[in-house]
């Protein structure tokens, strides 16, 4: 049980961790495409961005890890946000390295049965170049990056920082811009 609590107050301690992430994704640069499993509402289903994409952009959003204080108030703003996101052709997906039962309860309880969350595997963490890293080891978790991918499946912006408060409205400026 110690062990355990060590653990979390470790993984805590990494969350709360100021500065800015370094996606190296860039802006104009192909998104990789990829299948996964999410949660909407708190149901499972199958996620595959290609097939997001042909509706509109898409908002992708790595946060740490559900129900830790800045993803939970991260995801509670996307949610309050999601009325303009709709209004501007976009979905919004969450995505990070939790298991699916707790992305079925993550997406109740935190994003409101807004928006959907999804799985985030290591294979997808390496792709899009979002492992958080502590003193240069990967900590197993993603960092905070939103990425705004356009209907061709280019990256119109990206935004890296472990402060969760810049994402909403960064990403709802990008995905506006696009609509005009």
């Amino acid at each position: 049980m110690k062990r355990i609590a060590i653990f979390a107050a470790a993984a805590l301690a990494v969350l709360a961790l100021p500065g800015t992430a370094a996606a190296s994704l860039k802006k104009g640069a192909e998104a990789p495409m990829f299948s996964t499993t999410g949660a909407l509402a708190g149901k499972s289903f199958r996620f595959t961005l290609s097939d997001a994409l042909r509706k509109g952009p898409v908002v992708l959003y790595f946060y740490p890890k559900a129900f830790t204080q800045g993803c939970t108030l991260e995801a509670h703003a996307f949610a309050e946000a999601m009325d303009d996101f709709r209004a501007a052709g976009a979905q919004v997906v969450g995505m990070s390295n939790d298991d699916l039962e707790t992305l079925k309860r993550f997406s109740t309880e935190a994003c409101r049965d807004e928006f959907a969350v999804a799985r985030a595997a290591p294979g997808l963490i390496k792709a899009y170049d979002v492992a958080l890293r502590r003193d240069g080891a990967d900590t197993g978790l993603t960092d905070r990056t939103s990425y705004v991918i356009a209907q061709d499946g280019r990256i119109v912006m990206v935004h890296s920082d472990m402060d969760w408060r810049e994402h909403v409205s960064r990403t709802l400026a990008a995905v506006r811009a696009l609509k005009k």
